[in-house]
């Protein structure tokens, strides 16, 4: 068991791509984590899918053995957090497992907005921070003007910042010295009561549900017997280790050190994030605060393709909420789309992402309906409903007003792009609170309805700025507007599925796009189909599939033009029956693709 003096628990913080897990890299090759031979290209990011993209997804943690030329040995707790703005609760665990921050800056890029964010994020926690200058190699950096921009935008000292290339390994021996002199060691007692943070979970075919943790006081050992503080359950250790990152068993852990463990868990019920750990003869008296639990701002319906899915569909969302606690769900019936989830998600790459899992992990193939965002309805008998699927939407006689989620959004720009980006934001109704400077790059703060963004904003911000610009969020509270449920109707009947809510004054012209989108996707018929979108009673948008029409007169020769007009007042008869009492299948690609439609 190490001392605590000689323990440093930190994590890596930065925006998307600056170069996070390059650098967690070569601090373990540096270390001897891996050998040459065992070592790859961002060896943290397990998942396939945080390969495929090139993003972290899941924080992890790694245990360093540093030996100073002095030959002082530190025990080094690495977390390796995601950059982008969906996952930035992964982001607040692992700094509250933490006493100190790397904030990593690319010294070609400057600082962007998600640095800004978890710079304050670290801040918040009481974070010790290092600000490290990623990317020195090349020929585009700019270390001097960087670090002007880090204490002018941030406000952070810079006298103590590390020059890097994690991709050479230049100055990663000078960046050791820095954490081992900077940043603080952990606080703790072995002798106390056992007391642990659970910090994460996740359920491994082989293990079982593994518990990631971090000991504050006390010593765990195998065969301990715990109790989890907020569900009262309790387990006996069957299994003490750390990750090298390799899996490694060892007999203890103890105060400020971080580790996993196995004691049998079988229900998931049982790990709640930021739970207490304690022993069961020796209860600790004060539990920890443990974290704010979530908030999901972006919801839509989950349903297996194959309905015979639907049970290993449920499995799978346990195992999946197991491993993403900031994942939710419950059951939904939909008449389109058959049984399946309401799902809750930090955004639109979360429910991406959340989606593509099911099909790597567990080989599932899902529809999803139009992402959707919790809006509250202010009833006339003064009761308030929260609104997660537009489907549910009371009768408009009932309701007295609805209020809708606003966000205050930071981007950070060239300023050669400004003029295009104002006029987005505007266009999405949003109000300009701040413009700012520092050289060439613009930092603009607005305030946007979230349902505006969650459609096509960001998209559409990367097309205008050509990438450059970086974009971070936070909920700021609700406010009340004239929003109006635009439902659609195929042939009188309504199709709940793809029922949305929109601005009064954007309600045209959006159930215009999806009429449009209907009309192309809805195969053609005997009889004319038609698609409305309507508000209430009131028909706003109409497009009509036009039927397959066969040449009755086909086999005519010749005769009088009464023969020809009695075929076709017959067909005419025929069709107008065909549309009275025809009802039209509509094929679940149409829902699919319907779904995905984004403004022009």
């Amino acid at each position: 068991m190490a001392e605590l003096k000689n323990i440093r628990n930190f994590s890596i913080v930065a925006h998307i791509d600056h170069g996070k897990s390059t650098l967690a890299d070569r601090l373990i090759q540096f270390c001897g984590g891996l050998t040459d031979r065992e070592m790859k290209e961002q060896v943290l990011d397990t998942m396939e899918l945080e390969r495929e993209r090139g993003i972290t997804i899941k924080a992890q943690t790694v245990r360093l053995e540093y030996k100073t030329n002095n030959g002082k040995e530190y025990i080094l707790n690495l977390m390796d957090t995601p950059g982008h703005v969906d996952f930035s609760y992964e982001v607040s665990r692992s700094l509250a497992a933490c006493e100190g921050s790397l904030l990593i800056v690319d010294s070609t890029q400057g600082v962007e907005a998600q640095t800004l964010a978890n710079a304050y994020q670290a801040i918040n926690s009481n974070h010790e921070i290092l600000p490290v200058l990623n990317k020195i190699d090349l020929p585009s950096s700019e270390p001097q003007k960087v670090k002007e921009q880090i204490e002018n935008i941030i406000g952070i000292d810079t006298k103590d910042a590390v020059l890097v290339s994690a991709k050479t390994g230049l100055g990663i021996d000078d960046l050791f010295g820095k954490i081992v002199k900077n940043l603080p060691y952990p606080l703790g007692e072995k002798n106390k009561s056992l007391k642990c943070m659970l910090i994460d979970s996740w359920y491994d075919s082989y293990l079982g549900v593994v518990v990631l943790l971090r000991v504050i006081d006390g010593e765990l050992k195998k065969n301990k017997k715990i109790r989890f503080m907020a569900t009262g359950a309790t387990h006996t250790i069957d299994r003490v280790g750390i990750f090298t990152p390799k899996l490694t068993e060892i007999e203890s852990l103890g105060p400020g050190e971080i580790g996993f463990i196995n004691s049998g868990i079988k229900s998931v019920a049982d790990c709640k994030i930021g739970d207490t750990i304690t022993e069961e003869k020796n209860l600790t008296t004060f539990p920890l605060p443990g974290f704010k639990p979530s908030q999901p701002v972006v919801f839509c319906g989950m349903f297996p393709i194959d309905s015979d899915d639907y049970e290993h569909l449920k499995d799978s969302m346990v195992k999946l909420s197991l491993n993403d606690s900031s994942f939710s769900y419950e059951h939904e019936v939909s008449p389109a789309l058959g049984y399946g989830f309401r799902c809750g998600f930090l955004g639109l790459l979360h429910l991406e992402i959340i989606r593509d899992r099911f099909e790597l992990e567990f080989n599932l193939e899902l529809v999803t309906s139009a992402p959707s965002v919790v809006y509250k309805i202010n009833m006339k008998d003064h009761s308030v409903l929260d609104l997660h699927n537009p489907t549910d939407m009371p009768d408009s006689v009932k309701i007295d007003s609805i209020a809708e989620p606003w966000i205050k959004a930071t981007i950070i720009l060239p300023d050669e792009y400004l003029g295009h980006v104002l006029e987005l934001c505007v266009s999405k109704r949003g109000i300009q609170e701040q413009l700012s400077y520092s050289g060439t790059r613009a930092l603009i703060i607005f305030k946007l309805p979230l349902n505006e963004v969650v459609f096509d904003f960001y998209d559409r911000l990367k097309s205008i700025t050509r990438g450059y610009a970086s974009f971070d969020y936070e909920i700021i509270g609700y406010k009340i507007n004239d929003l109006v449920k635009v439902s659609v109707m195929i042939n009188g009947d309504t199709v709940d599925a793809l029922s949305l809510i929109v601005h009064r004054d954007k309600s045209q012209q959006r159930g215009r796009a999806l009429c449009k989108r209907l009309k192309d996707l809805i195969p053609r018929q005997q009889f004319k189909v038609a698609i409305q979108a309507t508000i209430g009673g009131k028909i706003i948008a109409r497009e009509t599939v036009s039927s397959f029409r066969k040449d009755v007169t086909q086999k005519l020769y010749g005769g009088d033009v009464t023969r020809k007009n009695k075929l076709l007042d017959k067909q005419k008869k025929g069709k107008k029956r065909m549309r009275q009492f025809g009802k039209i299948d509509i094929p679940q690609n149409v829902f699919l693709n319907a779904l995905k439609m984004k403004e022009r």
